[in-house]
């Protein structure tokens, strides 16, 4: 089966065909980094991995490149770095606010089982190429410069009579609907209320650049540019996949697109543009005044990074999610079962089943339904089957550890002493043997009070074993 996507801007889901095969290219946008990562944050973060995985798959390992970028310029930066560092110059504060936050992102990414980028670039380092789209849309007729700023105008976009596409396409509305819909800044020396800024002044000790269209004061980039730049420094004027939030549709990823392909005159910037739901937590939107708001470090330090993974993974990525206590209980003895099953398992094919839910528009709800019909395969079956089992779940980026530290994580987690309830069911081993059923009664209920699951079978041999699990 082909790989099908579904692409925001065409509103249809249709086959891959990569620009080149040889070179296939995606773009994320990343964080913004001044605190912690919440939990919605990882939606993406997770989601574009396993396309990256998929990807990786198909096409070879060396043969995909995924850029995932870093926003070290904001003005949540710059208030974080004033209120965390008062005494430091603000340049210097800043850079320890970005350094101390891209540090956090990373461990907790690294945690949820994701693999880094191939490229990580930093807006900071990309001022040039700034600069560069920037004049290149003045010199075109799309951008314009007014009091010290320069704004992109919407307007000239849709009045020019070429291959560029309809501002406001991606987002499926039109200029009229967007003026009455947005947030928009209300300035004396704008043209047009819909037109935005790619390039502005900058205030007295921010950090500030040598500014483009020969404007005499120090600037700095607006938000959207950054990401136009990046994309096309690493994966050039037109690339395959750019994904992110939904979020992101309005205004963000619409007036990428519209920098981008009015700078180079074509009628795409990426081939697919793909978009994550949103995620709420209780059945609530997540939020600071309801109490409900969840960092990827809190929920780390409550559950393993796989279980959070997992259960993000059960919803498909264009649907939105309900982040539930519930849920994460059930995505926790899910992998309980796995590990047990699969862990030590070699394997490096995974399942056609598997490939085939995924092909279709990344289906990871239908992958791991899948999953579980391995499982079953993988109990009864050879050393084949679980081989399979395990392939299919380290494709998904499961399986990062070993039997025996996925048990024991658990355990120290729940403060179970293994060496005691080793001991426990040796001695109800030995009082079954003995025809004592009282006292082996006892010790199960004794076992059960200390949160311990026992489960009696038999080896390979046909003899009497006794199996354990935190409960």
């Amino acid at each position: 089966m082909s790989l099908r996507l579904y692409d925001t801007l065409t509103k249809e889901k249709r086959p891959f065909t990569p620009l080149d095969p040889a070179n296939v290219r995606m773009y994320v946008c990343g964080p913004t980094v001044y605190d912690f990562a919440h939990i919605g944050n990882a939606r993406p973060v997770i989601v574009f991995d396993v396309l990256f995985r998929l990807l990786r798959h198909l096409y070879g390992d060396n043969h995909v490149k995924y850029v995932r970028n870093i926003t070290d310029v904001d003005d949540k930066i710059n208030d974080r770095a004033a209120r965390d560092f008062p005494g430091l110059p603000l340049n210097e504060a800043i850079r320890k606010v970005t350094e101390l936050t891209e540090k956090q992102f990373h461990e907790d990414v690294d945690a949820i089982g994701s693999l880094r980028p191939t490229v990580e670039p930093r807006a900071t380092e990309h001022i040039a190429e700034m600069r560069t789209i920037i004049e290149k849309l003045v010199a075109g007729g799309f951008a314009y410069v007014a009091e010290d700023h320069v704004l992109f105008s919407p307007q000239a976009m849709n009045a020019a009579k070429s291959v560029l596409p309809r501002y406001g396409a991606l987002a499926n509305r039109s200029l009229d609907e967007m003026i009455a819909g947005a947030r928009v800044d209300v300035a004396p020396y704008k043209r047009d209320t819909t037109d935005f800024v790619l390039w502005k002044p900058a205030k007295p000790g921010e950090p500030s650049w040598p500014s483009p269209a020969g404007i005499a004061v120090q600037g700095r980039p607006g938000w959207h540019i950054e990401c136009s730049a990046m994309a096309w420094k690493h994966l050039g004027e037109q690339f395959d996949i750019h994904g992110g939030g939904i979020d992101l549709v309005f205004p963000h990823h619409e007036n990428e697109l519209a920098q981008s392909c009015c700078a180079f005159h074509a009628s795409r910037m990426a081939n697919v543009w793909m978009h994550n739901g949103f995620l709420q937590v209780e059945s609530e939107k997540m939020s600071k005044s309801l109490g409900n708001f969840i960092t990827i470090r809190e929920s780390l330090a409550d559950w393993p990074g796989e279980v959070l993974r997992l259960n993000m993974l059960k919803t498909h990525y264009r649907s939105p999610i309900d982040w539930t206590a519930k849920a994460l209980e059930e995505s926790a003895k899910t992998l309980d079962d796995w590990y047990a099953v699969a862990a030590d398992a070699g394997g490096e094919r995974p399942a056609d089943a598997v490939i085939e839910a995924l092909s279709d528009d990344l289906n990871t709800s239908q992958a791991i339904t899948a999953l579980h019909g391995l499982r079953h395969a993988a109990a009864s079956g050879g050393e084949r089957e679980r081989g399979e089992f395990a392939a299919s779940l380290r494709l998904l980026g499961f399986l990062s550890e070993s039997a025996a530290a996925w048990k024991g994580r658990k355990q120290q987690a729940s403060g179970v002493d293994a060496a005691a309830v080793d001991r426990l069911i040796a001695d109800r081993a030995a009082a079954r043997a003995r025809k004592d059923f009282r006292e082996s009664d006892r010790i199960r209920d004794e076992l059960a009070a200390m949160g311990v699951a026992i489960k009696d079978g038999k080896d390979a041999d046909g003899k009497p074993m006794t199996t354990w699990e935190v409960a």
